[in-house]
């Protein structure tokens, strides 16, 4: 009887250990995801950052390139405004002077469709 007593007791001691070693095992894995998603949470971080910083450089030479553009197109409105007012100051004379002749030199002269009713 006392070996029956004492296997049994063998048995619930051997339970025990087992259930120990589970819950060692259970905190052991908890711990570790733990672990795990703090690390891929700062590898998270670190990728977005690198993106964040390689997106802002882009952004900067696309929009430095579209300032650029912006005063190059500026200075070609400019140029293109002075050229259109010397031209216009230096033919505005001649233009003027044929435009009142063509309206204040009237030739009177009768229509060459004109016919004659007698």
């Amino acid at each position: 009887m006392t070996s029956q007593s004492q296997g049994i007791h063998q048995l619930l001691q051997a339970e025990k250990r087992a259930k120990d070693k589970l819950e060692e095992a259970k905190k052991r894995k908890e711990k570790r995801l733990k672990q795990a998603k703090e690390e891929a949470m700062a590898e998270i971080d670190q990728y977005r950052m690198q993106r964040d910083k390689e997106f802002r450089l882009k952004q900067s030479k696309i929009m430095g390139s579209q300032s650029n553009l912006s005063e190059e197109v500026e200075e070609q409105t400019q140029g293109k405004i002075k050229e259109l007012n010397g031209s216009y100051n230096k033919y505005m004379e001649s233009v003027l002077k044929q435009l009142l002749n063509t309206v204040c030199d009237v030739k009177p002269e009768i229509h060459v469709n004109y016919r004659a009713t007698n």
